[in-house]
C-alpha cells in the first residue's frame, strides 16, 4: 500500500510540474530569432479579434509581442510558423521591470482593439500589385476595398485605418500617357474614371480626385489614420495644394492647364510637403520635384539603403512604434515616387527614415487635427525596381522583410494605448 501511495504521489507531482511548466504568457520575439516577422503581426491582430489585449514591447528584442497564455494562441503560432516562447509570470514580470527602468529606451504599448482597415484602390484589377495588400494578405489581416464611391458616400468613418493605393490624385492617370496610352488597360481605366467623375457631378477626373482628397483629409482631421506609399504620397498633397487650379494638360481633361498654376499653389492645404514645383510636361513620368530622381540619387540596388531613426520610447512612443524593426538599416527600393527631398518637407513632420548622404527622407509621419498620417516612398520593399506588368512579389520568400515590417507597424498603430506602469 505504501508503495502504491508513493507512486501516486510521484505521478501527481509530475502532473503539477507539467502543468506549471506551461507558463502564463506567450512571448513572440521580433529580433533576428523570429522565423516569420510578417505573420507575427497577423498573430497579434488575430488575438485582438479574440477580444484579448496584446502588449507591444517597444524596443525589446525588435518590438516583441506578449500575451496571456491560451492554448489556441499557441496553436495559431504553430500553424502560421511564428516563433514564440511560453514563459512564466515571473519571467514576464522581469521583462516588464526591465522595460520600466528609467535607464532603458523601452516601453509597453497595450494593443486593445483590432483596427478596421480599408484600402483605397480601383475595383478593377490593375497590371501591377500593391505592397500593402500583398502583406495584409500574407499576414492574414482582413481589409475592405474602397474607392471613389465609398469615399464620396461618406463611408470612411467606418474604418480606423486607410491605405492609399498607388493612386494619382492629380487626375493624370499616373502620367502613363506617353508609354501606355494605347494599352487596353489604360484606355479602360480612363473610361472608368471619367464615368465615375460624371456620376458624382464633376466634369473632370481631377475635380473628382480633389473632392476625394478633401474627404480623406476630413477623415484624418476627425481622428483617422492614413498610410500612403509611392505616388499616392506626393500626388495627394499636389491635389490639395492645387485646389481650384487646372494643373493638367489637354490629353487628361480636354483643355490646356492654367499657365500660372505653379504660382497659385496653396501649400497651407497640404499634409507633408511645401515649396515644391509641379512637373508641367505631360509626357514626363513625374509629378513634381518632391521625388528624388534616379540621376540625382546616383545609387544602385547594391548601395541603396536608408536608416531608421531611433526615438525615445518613453517620450516619443508613436514614431518609436512606427520604426520597430530587427535592424536599423533597410534596403532601399524605387517607385514612381521613390523618396522625398528633405528641404521640401514641412518642419512639423517627423522624419523616421532617411538616406543622409543624398539628403532624402524615405519614411515620414505627421499629425493632422485629431488624426495621423504616414508616407512611405517606393513601390515594393522587396522588388527594387518594380515595372508595370511584372509578377507580384512572393512574400513566402521574404518572411523577415524589414521594409514590409514598417507597413505592418502602421497597421497596429491605431490599436495602441500606452500601458500604465505599476508604481
Amino acid at each position: 500500500m505504501e508503495i502504491v501511495m508513493r507512486k501516486l504521489a510521484i505521478v501527481g507531482l509530475l502532473l503539477v510540474m507539467s502543468f506549471s511548466s506551461k507558463g502564463s504568457y506567450i512571448l513572440i520575439n521580433m529580433d533576428e530569432t523570429q522565423a516569420n516577422h510578417l505573420k507575427a503581426y497577423g498573430i497579434a491582430y488575430w488575438i485582438l479579434t479574440q477580444e484579448v489585449e496584446v502588449d507591444w514591447l517597444l524596443n525589446y528584442n525588435g518590438g516583441s509581442f506578449m500575451v496571456k497564455y491560451y492554448q489556441q494562441f499557441e496553436n495559431e503560432c504553430i500553424i502560421r510558423g511564428v516563433s514564440y516562447e511560453v514563459i512564466s509570470d515571473a519571467h514576464a514580470n522581469s521583462i516588464l521591470e526591465l522595460i520600466a527602468s528609467p535607464s532603458s529606451n523601452m516601453d509597453v504599448m497595450k494593443l486593445e482593439k483590432f483596427p478596421k482597415i480599408a484600402v483605397y484602390t480601383p475595383k478593377s484589377k490593375q497590371p501591377w500589385d500593391d505592397a500593402v495588400t500583398l502583406v495584409l494578405s500574407y499576414a492574414e489581416i482582413p481589409y475592405d476595398v474602397v474607392f471613389d464611391d465609398e469615399v464620396m458616400f461618406d463611408e470612411l468613418p467606418k474604418y480606423d485605418w486607410l491605405h492609399l493605393h498607388h493612386e494619382d490624385f492629380t487626375g493624370q492617370y499616373g502620367k502613363f500617357y506617353r508609354m501606355y496610352q494605347n494599352m487596353p488597360w489604360y484606355i479602360e481605366q480612363q473610361r472608368e474614371y471619367e464615368e465615375s467623375a460624371r456620376k458624382h457631378g464633376f466634369n473632370k477626373v481631377s475635380q473628382l480626385k480633389l473632392s476625394v482628397a478633401n474627404r480623406i483629409k476630413a477623415y484624418v482631421v476627425s481622428g483617422g489614420f492614413l498610410f500612403a506609399m509611392c505616388s499616392a504620397t506626393d500626388t495627394y498633397d499636389i491635389s490639395l495644394a492645387g485646389e481650384g487650379i487646372d494643373m493638367v494638360d489637354r490629353m487628361y481633361d480636354g483643355d490646356p492647364p492654367d499657365p500660372r498654376a505653379q504660382q497659385k499653389l496653396n501649400f497651407e492645404n497640404t499634409f507633408a510637403f511645401e515649396k515644391f514645383i509641379i512637373e508641367r510636361n505631360p509626357y514626363i513620368y513625374e509629378f513634381s520635384n518632391i521625388d528624388t530622381q534616379p540621376q540625382e540619387r546616383g545609387l544602385t540596388e547594391k548601395n541603396d539603403y536608408f536608416n531608421l531613426f531611433e526615438f525615445s520610447a518613453k517620450w516619443d512612443p508613436i514614431p518609436t512604434m512606427l520604426t520597430q524593426n530587427h535592424t536599423r538599416i533597410v534596403k532601399g527600393f524605387m517607385g514612381q515616387t521613390t523618396s522625398f527631398k528633405k528641404d521640401l518637407i514641412k518642419s512639423d513632420v517627423v522624419l523616421m527614415g532617411e538616406n543622409r548622404s543624398i539628403n532624402e527622407s524615405k519614411y515620414i509621419h505627421g499629425v493632422i487635427g485629431k488624426g495621423f498620417f504616414t508616407f512611405y516612398g517606393g513601390h515594393d520593399p522587396e522588388d527594387y525596381q518594380h515595372l508595370v506588368g511584372e509578377e507580384p512579389t512572393d512574400l513566402n520568400l521574404y518572411p523577415n522583410s524589414p521594409g514590409y515590417r514598417l507597413i505592418l507597424n502602421n497597421i497596429l498603430f491605431p490599436a495602441a494605448k500606452k500601458k500604465k506602469q505599476k508604481t
